[in-house]
């Protein structure tokens, strides 16, 4: 069973002065000697070090307090989340998961090994709790694939205790650099091993900027690409909103397709496309009961006690958590498929060799421009469509329908937003305000058909169905006053939509 924990630290160069005396610093009384140990550890990756590139890191490390499999995922500058799994002669199925939209069919191979006699000291307080974990690593890297290669260094590492202050970092930081202590210049061991035993720094240069409208829309496409990629360990682990931000990419990802059919040739990118939309699909099976589940929750522990008759709130606990695992492990079969890792690899080729059709060497400011006032026409015309149509069933598809065509205009907007400035910025803060308003009207339309759902349950067990009922008017209701405020703020975005 695999382990996670929050690493926050930092790294600096060392020479032979070794580490200064932090009694003091931040409420650190005491700088207890733990002694030396020797860690052996070897970093596995592609053979075109995919996991590298990424800013991820996969070890088999012995010796110490940890030892084991360590896969760490980059959270923020100095802090990383770091999954543990025991020691094992394999990689760990839970692990190989957890990188395989990166790694796909490739193999995972040793590329570095690592060995530190790492020197620990920890820095308690007067209680004698531990606030950090100080230590002077002595490191040998040895490269094991390509013309091989070693390097030596010494540096020190201070890494926070769980549930201390982060402040106390900065403290510390403070100190060393009075002492002479550099940061260090690469973000992790393996990265500095790579670069000085002969390999390439990967994430550390920048694209040229984008100059044509092709440049703007494939700037664009990557960005949501990577963003898939990004997300697809924190929906294997369920960790919140991970499925909701990878379908958020998905979906703008297929937006931008569909959007600049002049810039990317549709005769490719519209199978793409519909595998995107397929993909969005099955990620919105989860992420939709969540919200569903959410609001009807809610929604029941608002309603006064009187109102509220029969076993309700089990009825729609028992009904959320067998959706949620059944949902769940059909998405994660679904990140397993050949389907989908098809799909990314669809996508790396895309990048790789785009179809540019001719608008693509234009200037982004008329062609990008004039896509997106074509998407805001859509908009207008389902808007309008919808608003003349009587309240029911009708009106619900229609609003719906304009809804999607808003999203699609606001992801167009966004992807413009560097090329045309404010004017593209403005337009997709008022299509967000339009899809946000539409989408409580849509939530209202899902939780009727539930409520319905239910209700019917409910009373072939011969259990009230007074609540449920109570709960419907409440979202026709609510589904009223959406359409009310719909003509003012239709109104307001459209004075703010110049493009």
């Amino acid at each position: 069973m695999a382990d996670t924990k929050r690493e926050i630290e930092r790294k600096y160069e060392s020479d032979d002065s070794g580490l200064p005396d932090l009694t003091g610093v931040g409420g650190v009384t005491d700088v207890i000697d733990m002694g030396l140990v020797e860690l052996d550890a070897t970093y596995y990756d592609t053979a075109d070090q995919r996991l590298t590139a990424a800013s991820l890191t996969l070890r088999r490390r012995t010796g110490g307090s940890d030892a084991g499999w360590h896969l760490k995922f980059p959270v923020a500058p100095g802090v990383r989340d770091e999954i543990r799994c025991p020691l094992s002669d394999t990689v760990p199925a839970e692990i190989a998961a957890l990188v395989r939209s990166r790694v796909r069919g490739a193999e995972l191979v040793p590329v570095v090994r690592l060995r530190s006699a790492r020197d620990v000291r920890h820095l308690v307080d007067a209680d004698g709790a531990v606030l950090a974990e100080a230590s002077v690593d002595t490191v040998t890297a040895d490269r094991l694939i390509g013309k091989g290669g070693s390097a030596q260094w010494t540096e020190i590492e201070v890494e926070l205790a769980d549930e201390a202050d982060p402040a106390l970092l900065d403290r510390v930081d403070r100190r060393l650099r009075k002492a002479g202590v550099r940061p260090s210049k690469s973000a992790s061991k393996l990265a500095r091993a790579l670069e000085e035993t002969g390999g390439t720094r990967h994430g550390s240069g920048r694209r040229a900027k984008p100059v044509t409208a092709g440049d703007h829309v494939l700037a664009y496409v990557r960005e949501q690409r990577e963003k898939i990629l990004e997300h697809d360990p924190g929906v294997r682990r369920d960790v919140p909103d991970a499925v909701h931000q990878m379908r958020v990419a998905t979906r703008r990802l297929r937006s931008t397709l569909r959007t600049f059919g002049k810039v990317l040739d549709p005769a490719v990118t519209d199978a793409i496309a519909v595998e995107l939309k397929w993909l969005a699909g099955e990620l919105g099976l989860d992420r939709d009961q969540e919200v569903l589940a959410e609001r009807l929750t809610t929604a029941l522990g608002d309603l006064p006690p009187a109102l509220v008759h029969g076993p309700v709130s089990k009825r729609f606990t028992t009904w959320a958590s067998a959706r949620h695992g059944s949902a769940r492990g059909h998405l994660l079969a679904i990140l397993d498929s050949a389907r989908y890792l098809a799909l990314l690899d669809t996508l790396d080729a895309l990048l790789a060799d785009p179809p540019l059709r001719k608008k693509a060497a234009g200037k982004p400011e008329k062609v990008l421009a004039k896509a997106v006032r074509k998407d805001l026409a859509k908009v207008s015309r389902l808007v309008t469509e919808a608003m003349e149509l009587p309240p029911g069933e009708e009106r619900d598809v229609a609003l719906h329908e304009a809804r999607k065509k808003g999203k699609r205009t606001r992801y167009a907007a966004e992807a413009a937003v560097p090329a045309l400035g404010g004017t593209a910025r403005s337009l997709a803060k008022s299509m967000k305000s339009l899809t946000k308003l539409l989408g409580e009207h849509q939530d209202s339309v899902m939780a009727r058909r539930t409520l319905r759902e239910l209700s019917a349950v409910a009373h072939a067990a011969g259990e009230n169905g007074f609540t449920y009922g109570a709960l419907h008017a409440r979202e026709e209701a609510r589904a009223a006053q959406v359409e009310a405020r719909l003509p003012g703020l239709w109104k307001e975005a459209r004075s703010h939509a110049a493009v």
